[in-house]
């Protein structure tokens, strides 16, 4: 008797995953028409380090099937940035029918909350932190060393501090669902900021791969506010059910 909701449960986690998929490659395929004109945007902080640092970068291709993988991992991040909403609705649509009738009135500011926060993260590590990094990095030996960079590797790292910083942007909205579903209180972020505060730093170390605190500044900062303000979201969240309790016990 108990195993049919489960088998049911499981197989709408698998429609879930497919439809999230299928959307995900739909995005893909639209990424993958403009892939030399995003490739030209991600090549931009190897311009400017270029540019302003006299820094005589360019990339290289070592293999046949380089340009074609790295066209994959540029279409796959343009995808995902497109199909992230569409994703999140799945999600959603997946764990509401265990929601009470006013939670699951957060699923659109949290669908479009999700997707905004993710393209503020990305478009924060474009022009604020890459700008600073890449030059920084391939300049860090001075003219000792001229920089040869393979364009795989190149567009790896790239994508990957803006995938890392993009997910971190999540934070504030993450912190107001759970709070509003009851299974976050602020009380224990703020209990637990010290951790919090090491796990960032540490993080940041390991994004940014240099001793120079200015550049490891540029992410742990941020992110340390980030989740401040996850602190205040999740306390702002949590109001109204306590003035409610408040409310109905007054009566």
């Amino acid at each position: 008797m108990q195993e049919a909701p489960l088998v049911e449960h499981l197989e709408e986690l698998r429609t879930r995953i497919i439809r999230a998929t299928l959307a995900w490659f739909v995005g893909m395929g639209v990424a993958w028409v403009y892939r030399v004109q995003l490739l030209a945007l991600l090549k931009r902080p190897l311009d400017v380090a270029t540019q302003t640092r006299g820094i005589p970068a360019q990339l290289y291709q070592q293999t046949i099937t380089e340009g074609f993988i790295v066209s994959l991992k540029i279409a796959a991040f343009g995808g995902l940035l497109l199909a992230l909403p569409f994703i999140v609705y799945q999600v959603w649509a997946f764990i509401a029918p265990g929601l009470y009738q006013h939670e699951r009135r957060m699923a659109v500011p949290f669908i479009l909350g999700a997707g905004f926060s993710f393209a503020v993260g990305a478009v924060f590590a474009y022009y604020v932190l890459l700008p600073f990094a890449v030059p920084f990095l391939l300049g860090f030996l001075g003219d000792q060393v001229v920089p040869l960079l393979t364009i795989d590797k190149y567009m790896s790292q790239i994508l990957m501090y803006l995938t890392v910083v993009g997910l971190m942007f999540e934070l504030p909205v993450l912190s107001y669902l759970l709070t509003k579903l009851g299974m976050l209180d602020w009380r224990f972020l703020a209990k637990n900021r010290r951790i919090a505060i090491v796990a960032i730093v540490t993080l940041a170390a390991i994004i940014t791969p240099t001793a120079d605190p200015f550049n490891l500044s540029l992410l742990s900062i941020p992110l340390l506010l980030l989740y401040e303000i996850s602190i205040w979201v999740s306390r702002l969240a949590s109001r109204r059910p306590e003035r409610a309790e408040a409310d109905a016990g007054g009566e």
